[in-house]
């Protein structure tokens, strides 16, 4: 089973790097018997997660198997500073809590920021990021056709907008294309090329 959810919501962060993206990995053991009662409560901090200002998205991934019952969460916000002020609310510190008393140990947490974050397959949460090069090679094949679109796109539609309101509204298009639409299909696409660890783990 793996259950999905995306929503976007805005927020303020006042330097470049509280403006970088950050995607974290989260990997959670559940104690015999208590998965039943783990997913319902999963189910209920992913609606409160979401609504949560800069929380993304986030995926969960049921365990497979007969091995030890460990969940993963790839979990996306728009900044770290985001990310921090999620971290920081009673609510999640009350659902980490009850998500506790669920679990067998501590959770294995990992943050990926900057161009990592973009390069995560929700089925492969333990994946290791690719290398930098193939990472800039992906994103420039992601970038390069809506810079060039976009704008002409924008030309023809002759909207009555100051070219700064335009020329803004353009990156906020090529930005949230990349992040939900083209990087997402692009990872998959060359999957194996940056990825090849794991054609050697199935």
């Amino acid at each position: 089973m793996v259950v999905s959810t995306s929503e976007r919501k805005p927020i303020d962060a006042p330097g470049a790097a509280e403006r970088e993206g950050v995607t974290v990995l989260v990997r959670r053991t559940i104690k015999p018997g208590c998965d039943e009662v783990f997913e319902q409560a999963m189910e209920q901090f992913v609606r409160f997660a979401l609504r949560f200002p800069g929380h993304e998205s986030i995926h969960v991934l049921k365990p497979g198997g007969s091995g030890p019952h460990t969940y993963s969460v790839v979990d996306k916000f728009q900044s770290h500073g985001a990310r921090d002020a999620f971290k920081a609310s009673p609510e999640y510190k009350e659902w980490m809590r009850q998500l506790g008393a669920l679990s067998d140990g501590e959770p294995s947490i990992d943050e990926l920021g900057g161009l990592s974050g973009w390069f995560t397959l929700p089925e492969a949460p333990k994946a290791k990021p690719p290398p930098k090069r193939k990472m800039a090679v992906v994103t420039f094949l992601g970038v390069y056709p809506l810079a060039l679109v976009l704008p002409k796109v924008f030309s023809a539609l002759k909207l009555p907008f100051h070219p700064l309101v335009t020329a803004a509204l353009i990156n906020v298009g090529i930005v949230s294309l990349l992040t939900w639409v083209v990087m997402p299909f692009l990872t998959r696409l060359f999957k194996a090329w940056l990825f090849p660890g794991l054609r050697e783990q199935a």
